[in-house]
């Protein structure tokens, strides 16, 4: 199975194209001062800018779910708010909104518009609120595998509210100078924070945490090497993936990670492309997966099994078969409709793992994760390529079988 895709999932942020000057009005410090003005009761709008809020709890974005015209699956969208309207919300709970409560995202210029997150998590009364309205938080994870990848706005939307998240999840962890103890506070409209002592005043920034992931491949024997975790669903297979250490070349973690989980040895290393993946744990913000392939020097395997479930090598005509089978296209729509029953409040449970099965019906005998997820194109890009060596593989894929 061929996906194409403009970019991954996370990736192509509209709204992080272009950063206005300073003193542009659509900059984080010019538009949260108009903001705060809008706040004001009786102030007088000192420009046509307008604002629109996209609230989270524990983690999940507000998020709505329409149709189209006839039998087609529902569409996810992020449940923006207008300023006003927001504030409305929150005053019927009885909680005057603060500019200083709400992330600068970004913004259209050409609309106008500026974008923002805001943390509600403390604010149980809002979710009867919105859901009057049809509107729900959804987990970023659900969403994600409910997005149509195929539609580059709702996928433009997956990338903002990403982006939001990890916002939103640095300054959850970040309300103490971790030099001095002392609390922090937000600048540049959430963009960074800085200490409030006057004797530290250290400046603190987002977290971003590296990660190497990476198909390994045995070129002599046409074979790829995934691996299985515990906490996978059962028969679905991925890619070896690490921490870089301090001091380490991306290409030295490819090989230091594949030596500790598998005893295998690596040579040459090939950049792919790379996946921010801000829905990991909630104390690493936003991880950035920097895609490889990675060709075997050596061939045995001894599995770590602290760190895996199993590895083995998997011939290139059994890997198509596996992304041949699973029906990606058919748990997206269903996961799109489970987002819909929760946007209506018949649904609650949001924690999915779907079963992929074959044409038949039964289940496949191995799967590879969605195309969500950069070791699904790592894995793909390999697959349907003709068997050549190093990066001129790379260039022969692209256009056939992914295009990022």
């Amino acid at each position: 199975m061929s996906i194409n895709l403009q970019s991954h999932a996370f990736a192509g942020n509209p709204l992080l194209s272009k950063t206005p000057n300073p003193s542009d009005p659509f900059s984080p410090s010019q538009a949260l001062e108009t903001l705060k003005t809008q706040l004001l009761e009786g102030a007088q709008l000192p420009s046509s800018l307008s604002f629109k809020v996209l609230p989270f709890r524990k983690g999940s974005p507000l998020a709505s779910s329409s149709r189209g015209a006839g039998d087609s699956a529902p569409n996810c969208h992020l449940g923006w708010i207008s300023l006003s309207e927001f504030k409305g919300f929150l005053a019927s709970c009885g909680v005057q909104l603060s500019g200083e409560s709400l992330v600068y995202l970004g913004s259209r210029p050409e609309d106008d518009v500026v974008y923002w997150a805001v943390d509600v998590s403390a604010e149980s009364n809002l979710v009867t609120e919105l859901g009057s309205k049809q509107l729900c938080f959804v987990e970023l994870r659900t969403l994600m595998m409910a997005t149509d990848w195929a539609d580059a706005r709702a996928m433009g939307e997956l990338a903002i509210a990403g982006h939001a998240r990890a916002l939103l999840d640095w300054h959850s962890i970040t309300q103490f100078c971790g030099h001095c103890g002392e609390k922090t506070v937000r600048k540049e409209a959430g963009r960074r924070k800085q200490c409030s002592s006057e004797l530290c005043r250290k400046r603190v920034y987002p977290r971003v945490d590296p990660v190497v992931i990476m198909l390994v491949i045995d070129r002599e024997n046409d074979r790829a090497l995934l691996s299985r975790q515990s906490r996978y669903v059962p028969r679905m297979w991925s890619c070896l993936a690490g921490f870089i250490e301090p001091g380490e070349s991306l290409e030295e973690a490819v090989r230091r990670e594949t030596w500790e989980e598998t005893r295998i040895e690596v040579g040459e290393v090939v950049y792919h492309s790379s996946q921010p993946w801000p829905v990991g744990p909630s104390s690493m913000p936003c991880q950035l997966m920097v895609g490889f392939l990675a060709y075997a020097k050596s061939l045995e395997i001894s599995v770590d099994k602290e760190e895996l479930e199993d590895a083995q090598w998997h011939g290139r005509e059994d890997v198509k078969r596996a992304l041949a089978f699973a029906e990606y296209k058919k748990a997206q729509n269903t996961l799109a409709s489970k987002v819909e029953q929760i946007c209506k409040g018949v649904e609650k449970e949001q924690r999915l793992s779907a079963d992929f099965n074959v044409e038949s019906g039964e289940l496949a005998s191995m799967f590879i994760r969605g195309p969500f997820s950069i070791a699904h194109h790592l894995i793909s890009s390999w697959a349907y390529q003709d068997a050549t060596d190093g990066a001129a593989a790379l260039k022969q894929s692209s256009g056939s079988t992914w295009n990022l």
